[in-house]
This record gives C-alpha cells, sequence and structure tokens, in this order.
C-alpha cells in the first residue's frame, strides 16, 4: 500500500498561494527546534495514537518528519483508520522554504 505523496516544492507552493493546510511535523522535540515549517504542528510520532482523537475525516493532512520515512509510516498508520492522509517525500532535509523554531 502506497500512500499521497507531495514533494517540498508542491508543499511550499500550495503555501504561497494562500492554501490552507493541515501540516503534521511528526518529528522530536529536539529536531523541531532546530526550525519546522512556519505553518506546520508539531505532533510527535509516537504521541499520534493516544491523540489520534485531534484528526477528523473530513480534513487532509501533510505529514512532515527528517526525511520522510516516520511520516509516511504515520501516515499508513491513519489511512489505515480511515483518514485522509499525503507525506511529504524527502522531509525537511530537503526543504528550501521557511522554517520557524518551535515556540513552547
Amino acid at each position: 500500500m502506497t500512500v499521497k505523496e507531495i514533494t517540498p516544492d508542491e508543499l511550499k507552493e500550495k503555501l504561497s498561494k494562500g492554501e490552507t493546510l493541515n501540516i503534521i511535523d511528526v518529528r522530536e522535540d529536539e529536531e523541531v527546534a532546530e526550525g519546522m515549517i512556519p505553518e506546520a504542528v508539531h505532533m510527535k510520532m509516537g504521541d499520534i495514537p493516544e491523540k489520534i482523537g485531534a484528526f477528523q475525516k473530513d480534513q487532509s493532512y501533510i505529514f512532515v518528519c527528517r526525511s520522510g520515512k516516520r511520516s509516511e509510516n504515520v501516515c499508513l498508520y491513519l489511512e489505515d483508520k480511515g483518514f485522509d492522509v499525503t507525506n511529504m517525500i524527502g522531509g525537511m532535509l530537503e526543504w528550501t522554504g521557511d522554517t520557524k523554531p518551535k515556540t513552547k
């Protein structure tokens, strides 16, 4: 089973057009401290199962991690539960857009 994918450039393009997107960064705290996509919400991969109630089936979500592997696993998990999910391939390693430090 493969999940839908978006490239960092495609995501940056959507954001530049002002699209409202649900971007979830699943990296660990110390990783997001180095910067994350300004529009993203931080939710660690390990917290997703207990926070599944935060997701709605009538919305789409884009998941981001460092390289695209963890976010792909999150996508597979949530897709199996009936959610509309997309993985940003290449992860933050390939992100060339703006970043912001995570705020508490």
